[in-house]
């Protein structure tokens, strides 16, 4: 099994690229900051910078929303790979393909996080409610590609 879950923060706004041809499809690339859970005494936390990529309409929803800083839960899978750089070199890869990917906190709970309040990101829906209101497009459950 090949499974991968992930909560961390986009080390900066989402790469949105479309592929050629008649059926062009959305692929975004993103780094995720995601923090270790344990930490040896003495010792500031770490954090590990994993590379990600998505297609179609996880991607798109990443165009809209993936902004440097916005806290995301995602799930997908490892997937490694290699290729010749122009110096001739082979190239080892791994990234983590995403499958889903959901809001991990809303606005407000993210306290003043640098100045970052992207538009279109969902507000609380009332005090102390627990819901939040889902932006215009994206009130439908994101299709796995």
């Amino acid at each position: 099994m090949n499974k991968v879950i992930l909560m961390g923060r986009l080390t900066r706004d989402a790469e949105i690229r479309y592929s050629q041809g008649d059926n062009a499809r959305a692929i975004a690339r993103f780094s995720l900051a995601v923090d270790r859970r344990f930490q040896r005494q003495g010792e500031e936390a770490q954090t590990d910078f994993i590379n990600c990529v998505a297609f179609g309409k996880t991607a798109e929803f990443l165009e809209r929303f993936g902004h440097k800083g916005t806290k995301f839960v995602l799930e997908g899978r490892i997937q490694t790979g290699s290729y010749t750089n122009k110096d001739g070199q082979k190239v080892y890869t791994t990234d983590v393909v995403v499958e889903n990917i959901e809001f991990a906190e809303s606005k407000s709970s993210s306290g003043n996080n640098g100045g970052f309040s992207p538009a279109g990101t969902p507000e609380p829906s009332g005090a102390d409610s627990g819901f939040m209101n889902i932006p215009d497009g994206i009130d439908e459950e994101i299709p796995f590609n």
